[in-house]
């Protein structure tokens, strides 16, 4: 039987418990999958705020929600004029939606006014299809998966991750570290204002499609770049070669696999074979 779980969490401070802070709300939500023994699939989607994911030991999906820390760099009770005055906030609530379908949580958040703030935890057997605009990082440990990671105003941060990755910022640096990678899976990563740093397993196989518009590639891997393209170059940096980038270059990491794409227009370019 598949469960449905749709809860509209809107949390109003009176006669509640004073461990609420004045000016934000706070709530834990546990979200338990259908099928716990398979696989989970978490989507996020917010306007306003940061989503932190970590795998965990758990069966259920558990979500931390803060509301209003950080809109226009200001927390809700910094929120002085010109002449000192501060604005009373009118209330506090979380307008944030969790729903449960056949081991897919769906998360989201519709403020436009005041930032949601999200740590969840979730079994590390577990995709992830998370998105956030403004006022917010990403970022994600220890899950096992298939991530889609999109964010425009804010870094993404990807830790001891297992399986696969497509990861797109526009404002921020773009940094992912792998314990495993899968067999067949293609990546991709890009920003346009940052640095991309990613860190694979020394027995990855793939073929690599690196371009920077204004920065440089830097790799420590052996990476057979086609003998069209621009040659490869050593540098003294730390035993990495740096990479001429007039166009895309198209190379081979272990004689070659899935692609690995990675793009950033202000900003280098990093592909690191862990230790």
């Amino acid at each position: 039987m598949n469960k449905l779980v749709n809860i509209l969490l809107v949390l109003f401070l009176a006669g509640t418990a004073p461990i609420l802070a004045q000016t934000d709300a706070k709530e834990r939500l546990v979200v338990p999958l259908s099928d716990p023994g398979k696989p989970g699939m978490l989507e996020v989607n917010l306007i306003n705020g940061f989503i932190h994911v970590v795998g965990a030991s758990g069966k259920d999906v558990v979500i931390e929600a803060t509301s209003g820390s950080r809109l226009s760099g200001r927390s809700n009770g910094d929120r002085s004029g010109a002449d000192g005055m501060r604005r009373i906030p009118t209330g506090n609530s979380l307008d944030l939606m969790a729903e449960e379908r056949n081991n897919r949580v769906r998360v989201s958040g519709n403020s436009h006014h005041k930032a949601i703030d999200l740590t969840i935890r979730v079994p590390q057997r577990c995709s992830l299809k998370l998105h956030t605009v403004n006022n917010g990082d990403i970022t994600v440990e220890n899950v096992d998966g298939e991530l889609e990671i999109n964010n425009v105003n804010g870094p993404i941060t990807l830790t001891n991750i297992s399986g696969s990755a497509v990861a797109h910022t526009v404002n921020g640096e773009l940094k992912a570290s792998f314990r495993e990678v899968g067999a067949n899976a293609p990546m991709a990563f890009s920003t346009l204002n940052g640095r991309v740093d990613v860190t694979f397993p020394a027995s990855m196989k793939a073929n690599v499609k690196l371009k920077s518009d204004m920065g440089e590639v830097f790799s420590d891997f052996d990476i057979d770049v086609e003998k069209s393209q621009p040659k490869a170059t050593r540098t003294s940096q730390g035993g990495m070669y740096r990479v001429s980038v007039e166009d895309w270059v198209y190379g081979k990491i272990n004689n070659g696999g899935p692609e690995v794409m990675m793009k950033n227009m202000h900003g280098n370019i990093y592909v690191r074979k862990a230790k």
